[in-house]
């Protein structure tokens, strides 16, 4: 009788924690043409925002993502539902609604059998369904990792859209999910990670940012971004640099995943996070006295993170009261931005 393998066993990384490191992506980046860049661009490239947006008229641009990893979990529908949460929270990081989906399918047909295979898909179409758009197509191939993702497209009208660059000083920063989910997928390749462990993994990891669309329809919103693999401190660097600002965060007040609270100050963590520190670890001021332990959460990898918003000062109780009316209680107020140089200073307490 054959036994079918973990999907885990069958990848070298997993979830957002398989992402090429930030600084080696830069320099791949800075040495790719810019290309033609019409003026209905009005995002491409030039600030890693979450996802190209065109535009079509004055109330209309196209919003375009795409999304895919290894398995970061063995049961094959729920990583199915990761990768396509993970996919479309894109769409709503740049204040958008989706409209469809197409998939993204590389599978080792030889070590995998059809059934967990169809799982995966079925898995992933569960969740465009809860989105409310169709999987319309896609391609597959056959490779030696399975890789699941989706191609994702929705609209927005252009002045709604949330550029990362778009932040302002003075802006508060507040954070949609708690962190820990690559010390969580560090523990299940472990064998270490409990069933609540798992289970609380696979909550935050399957809940749909579908709040960014309506937090896109406020003014007082001036950025967006969704915190994936490059880790809290790597996407805020993203929204400094294109913002040309500096930030502070406190870690007290930023969220965290009970279990992998435990797990991370026990040693648990990921390779991408030692990866993610060594890229920007230059631009990060800790304060003294900090634990290598926070560190590695800061820059732990989440896979279908939250959303980083940043907006106005008198504009927080209504976003705070926005992000728990659509489900995520533990959303927090986490830093504020400033002028100065791009770069993130960490302290205990603001």
């Amino acid at each position: 009788m054959t036994t079918t393998p973990r999907l885990t066993s069958l990848a070298h990384g997993g979830g957002c924690g398989c992402k090429i490191a930030p600084s080696l992506l830069r320099e791949i980046m800075s040495h790719v043409p810019a290309g033609v860049l019409p003026a209905q661009l009005l995002v491409g490239t030039e600030s890693s925002d979450d996802a190209a947006v065109y535009q079509l008229n004055d109330e209309q641009a196209v919003v375009a993502t795409t999304d895919f990893f290894t398995p970061i979990v063995d049961n094959p529908r729920d990583f199915g539902r990761i990768a396509a949460t993970n996919a479309i929270s894109d769409i709503y990081a740049m204040g958008g609604q989706p409209l469809l989906a197409l998939a993204l399918v590389g599978m080792p047909i030889d070590k995998l059998p059809v059934e967990t295979i169809s799982q995966i898909l079925e898995g992933g179409a569960s969740i465009c369904a809860e989105a409310g758009i169709p999987i319309a197509g896609g391609h597959s191939i056959d490779v030696v990792e399975p890789i699941y993702g989706l191609v994702a497209i929705g609209l927005v009208h252009p002045q709604r859209m949330k550029k990362n660059s778009s932040a302002r000083a003075g802006d508060v920063l507040i954070l949609g999910k708690p962190l820990g989910i690559g010390v969580l997928s560090a523990a299940l390749k472990k064998d270490i990670l409990s069933e609540e462990g798992y289970a609380l993994m696979v909550q935050y990891t399957t809940q749909l940012n579908r709040v960014g669309t309506t937090l896109g329809q406020l003014d007082a919103v001036h950025a967006m971004t969704d915190v994936t693999g490059f880790g809290l401190l790597g996407h805020l660097l993203e929204i400094c640099r294109a913002a040309g600002l500096s930030a502070e965060l406190g870690f007290d007040a930023v969220p965290k995943i009970p279990q992998a609270l435990e797990l991370v100050q026990q040693g648990i963590s990921t390779g991408a996070s030692t990866r993610n520190w060594a890229s920007y670890g230059g631009e990060v001021a800790l304060e003294a006295g900090m634990a290598e332990w926070q560190q590695k959460l800061l820059t732990d990898p989440q896979t279908s993170g939250g959303l980083l918003v940043s907006c106005a000062p008198d504009a927080v109780d209504q976003v705070l009261a926005t992000f728990r009316d659509a489900g995520f209680g533990q959303a927090a107020v986490v830093g504020r931005l400033t002028e100065g140089n791009p770069q993130v200073n960490v302290r205990s307490i603001l």
